[in-house]
């Protein structure tokens, strides 16, 4: 499997499970960590828990869903869960516009 394919298939899997905003970032020969970053929002602690449950068994998790903020690595796509108020306040994105 592609580390896109491997993006898409992690992306799609949060929607189906009600993650909301779910986004995939193509970071290829901008970053050196990884592939893919996959974001998406969790509406409350248990959610976020729910969706990285949900997930493939991740190389690496880190995070706690109290925390507002869970990393599941895939090493070729990492994918982050926040909530709503850690996605704004760590922004993320802005860092890949």
């Amino acid at each position: 499997m592609t580390s896109e394919q491997l993006a898409s298939d992690l992306a799609k899997a949060l929607e189906d499970n009600k993650a909301a905003d779910v986004k995939t970032y193509d970071v290829r020969g901008k970053s050196g960590i990884t592939d893919f970053f996959v974001v998406a929002t969790g509406a409350a602690a248990p959610h976020l828990k729910a969706l990285v449950r949900e997930l493939p068994k991740a190389q690496r998790l880190s995070g706690e869903p109290d925390s507002g903020w869970i990393v599941a690595d895939y090493v070729d796509v990492v994918v982050h869960v926040f909530s709503a108020e850690a996605r704004a306040y760590y922004a993320l994105e802005k860092l890949w516009a």
